[in-house]
């Protein structure tokens, strides 16, 4: 397995085979879920994806085909959106993706189908970013999974979903066309914990590079009509990112660890990873797709 010593330098060696894409970059600052983030990512058919992660952490053998492992100061402010915007502006034209490890992307009819087809046909309809949804799972029980984090007792919530309009502060706050702030999940359930700036669960995180384009600090990107969940004339497709992220933080961090006994509420489900069970909870969309 070649390590690049930076982003930069993959960029530079590796340019126009990566730019076939569709890329994903996974930004690791532990090795928690690491292995299978990977291979998820691998199954849903993204061509290459790029790891950053510190020197200390390593990946299984047999999961480094096509993945490009690079050493990054992941723990820098705006770490991973200093590193996707540096991708847009080398890779024009080429879908990206991207996440942390313990996060996992569903897209509608993924047990059959291939991200590059989702995408395909997402661009057929003149769409050059797609909605995704953080979905936060969690643990059922942290007696065993301290961490909050296990992948074979995953549970989600069903209920406690809402989205606002999204304020446009430059047109006196009026709301913005197809824009909405999506919040549920551990973020809302325990939102005491949580910074204000980070309780939302919407991010724009697939979509196609080109000139200029660049992803702001709260994931939404600076061409306004990418940040709509559809068109106008009908539903597009949206994903998800079901994630073990927040329940991970709350369960490190010594402010709420002792402070949450238990995920669990009358209105958690188990996940069963199927796509299905997100678009029957109104967690993604189809679209037109079908």
């Amino acid at each position: 397995m070649m390590r690049y010593p930076s982003l930069a330098d993959l960029l530079d060696r590796k340019r126009a085979d990566l730019g076939r894409g569709p890329l994903s970059l996974v930004l690791a600052e532990d090795d928690v879920a690491l292995n299978e983030t990977l291979a998820h990512q691998q199954s849903c058919g993204f061509r290459d994806v790029v790891l950053l992660a510190p020197d200390s952490v390593t990946i299984a053998p047999g999961l480094d085909d096509r993945i490009h492992v690079v050493t990054h100061d992941v723990f820098a402010e705006g770490a991973l959106v200093q590193a996707v915007n540096a991708t847009i502006a080398r890779l024009p034209g080429t879908w990206l993706h991207y996440c942390h490890n313990a996060e996992f992307l569903v897209f509608p009819f993924m047990e059959t189908r291939r991200v590059r087809e989702m995408l395909t046909f997402h661009a057929e309809e003149r769409r050059e970013a797609m909605l995704t949804t953080v979905v936060d799972l969690y643990a059922g029980d942290l007696d065993r999974n301290p961490d909050g984090v296990a992948l074979d007792d995953a549970w989600l919530d069903r209920k406690g979903y809402y989205a606002l309009a999204r304020k446009d502060a430059a047109s006196d706050w009026q709301p913005r066309d197809r824009q909405l702030d999506f919040f549920g999940g551990l973020r809302w359930r325990f939102e005491e914990h949580i910074p204000y700036a980070k309780r939302r669960i919407d991010r724009i995180s697939l979509f196609r590079a080109r000139p200029g384009l660049k992803l702001l600090p709260d994931f939404t990107l600076n061409d306004e009509e990418m940040n709509t969940y559809s068109c106008r004339w009908h539903h597009n497709l949206t994903a998800a990112v079901c994630s073990f992220r927040t329940a991970k933080a709350l369960r490190t961090n010594p402010g709420s660890r002792h402070a949450i006994p238990t995920f669990r509420w009358p209105n958690s489900v188990r996940f069963d990873w199927t796509s299905q069970q997100l678009m029957d909870l109104g967690l993604m969309e189809p679209g037109q797709w079908f």
